[in-house]
């Protein structure tokens, strides 16, 4: 995997440096590796770098631990992806605190067209199952890939729920991929590699399912989501902590009803009475409000001709998105195309009324 890796693998284990600091030295210093070689004089004239973070980085001598890593990943088919690299996903890579670094095992695409986290009570009712069920089986017409985070209850719901339908799940772990946490999900999570889904974290093999790391999990949970469903939950909880995570990364917030004395239906009742969700009772309500329409087949020949009546920039444009099966973000395209961000949003906005694009959640766009 080069010793690159190395170094990146190597800037998550200083002390004092996070995902934000991480990224402000490699963004004065190049990379990873620069970072460590960088003289103390310098990295102190590096915005938000003081003393300690600079001494903590130059007396670093655990690259042991980094190479370790490697050999785990490398035994156990892992993929470890860095916050720029193409694959890295970019519904996350946008927020301040996205892990510098994130490991994989399974096929899943990290970038799909439309993503739905499904998060609830460890304990539901069989109402709250059904419901869960109901719901995603009926996206299924809708090519959703579903995240959640494996855990007791409506977690494990929504992840065999998924495969029951045939749609790719994701589980978002509280930590490392040496074990699955829970151990009696062991099974689920095979299914989930398996079937074209994956497996997900942003920490290292051998880090246990600590307290502390499930907060971290849920905020990754919110962030690589178009929308968030809730299917029971009490007042307080990781649900509720999740759903308000993603009211703040301006996700879309759905929420199933329950009866008003119903306390496993508190949190989402008061989500929905606070305007914090929208109320929901079917995978199809989540369609409408998303605006999701059922994949339809392309027409060949109908984009060749408009081709001619295209200007540059926009078939230049046009070009670079037909190379990615993947959503594009604004940025990505104006670095590629090297335009401007108000000369890029122009020309896309040309292409969405000529039915050359279409606009997705997230300001996202895909070639029709």
């Amino acid at each position: 995997m080069g010793d690159n890796l190395v170094f990146k693998i190597a800037l998550t284990l200083v002390p004092s440096v996070g995902a934000i600091t991480a990224k402000q030295l490699i963004s004065y210093c190049g990379s990873a590796e620069a970072v460590f070689k960088t003289p103390k004089a310098k990295l102190l004239k590096i915005p938000g770098i003081g003393l300690q973070t600079a001494t903590a980085i130059l007396e670093f001598r655990d690259f042991e631990s980094a190479e370790k890593e490697i050999h785990f990943l490398e035994r156990n088919g892992v993929r470890a992806l860095f916050y720029v690299d193409a694959d890295y996903p970019s519904r996350l890579k946008h927020f301040p605190d996205a892990p510098v670094m994130l490991y994989v095992r399974g096929t899943a695409d990290l970038n799909p067209e439309r993503v739905l986290a499904v998060v609830g009570t460890r304990q539901p009712t069989p109402q709250g199952i059904v419901a869960c069920e109901e719901i995603i089986q009926s996206l299924k017409t809708y090519h959703v890939q579903v995240v959640s985070g494996l855990a007791y209850g409506i977690d494990a719901v929504a992840h065999q729920a998924a495969l029951g339908a045939g749609l790719p799940t994701l589980a978002v772990m509280g930590n490392g991929l040496n074990r699955i946490y829970p151990a009696a999900h062991k099974g689920l999570a095979a299914e989930i590699v398996r079937q074209n889904g994956a497996l997900l974290t942003e920490f290292l093999s051998d880090t246990g399912p600590d307290r502390e790391n499930f907060p971290m999990r849920n905020r990754i949970v919110a962030a690589m989501a178009d929308a968030l469903l809730v299917v029971e939950t009490g007042a307080r909880g990781g649900s509720m902590i999740t759903a308000n995570l993603a009211n703040d990364y301006n996700k879309d917030v759905f929420a199933v009803p329950g009866r008003v004395k119903d306390l496993k239906s508190e949190g989402c009742n008061n989500l929905i009475k606070t305007h914090k969700a929208g109320l929901i009772s079917s995978g199809e309500d989540i369609a409408y409000f998303m605006q999701w329409d059922p994949p339809t087949e392309k027409q060949p020949g109908i984009q060749r001709t408009l081709f001619t009546d295209l200007a540059p920039q926009e078939q230049m444009v046009l070009e670079i998105m037909r190379e990615s099966a993947d959503p594009w973000s604004i940025d990505r395209l104006s670095y590629q195309a090297q335009l401007q961000g108000s000369e890029i949003a122009a020309v896309l906005l040309n292409l969405e009324f000529k039915g050359l694009v279409k606009s997705l959640p997230g300001k996202r766009f895909l070639p029709v």
